[in-house]
């Protein structure tokens, strides 16, 4: 028996679940845009990645992948790939540090020790709004590249509403990392 739902006198938005998502992008249906992420039930486009950003995102993962493989961790650093974070969000970040980077579909929330956000235009949203979403998953540690003030804004503790710990560690500094156990990150090439 269908259900029927209450009179609704208001518009409201309609958020697209991941699931919905997914079959829409398999479908085609973003095809035009290149590239697409799912944010609190809303498609964003994504901007094309210049120089400077592909760059930034490039030299760290080199250091990340050098620094993991320095302490013998079993992490992996995965580029572009989208996360399963809630019902509503299935972002694309920059880099994804992962316990599980095999498998099918989208990385699983519980396999990830860190995101890294490379940003030039967009680091008003990648400190508010991404930092919310990516504290809400229990992401344990998330950093925001700012390639134009030549900074890294590193955010660990996750809350509700954000993450309770923030610093900010000027390129050419080496960054520690909160939550993996000895990680240390070279910035130099930055």
């Amino acid at each position: 028996m269908t259900e029927l739902l209450p009179l609704n006198t208001s518009r409201l938005p309609v958020k697209l679940r991941v699931d919905d998502y997914l079959l829409l992008d398999r479908s085609g249906a973003f095809d035009a845009y290149r590239k697409t992420e799912l944010i609190e039930g809303d498609v964003y486009f994504m901007n094309a990645q210049h120089r400077p950003h592909a760059l930034a995102k490039t030299e760290l993962y080199d250091a990340l992948r050098d620094g993991l493989r320095a302490t013998g961790s079993p992490l992996r650093p995965l580029i572009e790939a989208s996360v399963a974070l809630s019902e509503f969000d299935a972002p694309e970040p920059d880099i994804v540090l992962t316990s599980e980077p095999k498998g099918e579909g989208l990385v699983p929330v519980a396999s990830v020790a860190l995101i890294v956000e490379v940003s030039d235009t967009t680091v008003k949203d990648d400190l508010t709004r991404k930092a919310i979403i990516y504290a809400r998953a229990h992401v344990p540690e998330y950093w925001v590249v700012d390639v134009n003030a030549r900074v890294i804004h590193k955010m660990w503790l996750p809350e509700d509403e954000g993450y309770a710990e923030c610093k900010v560690v000027t390129f050419g500094q080496p960054v520690t990392s909160e939550s993996i156990a000895g990680l240390i990150v070279e910035t130099t090439t930055l």
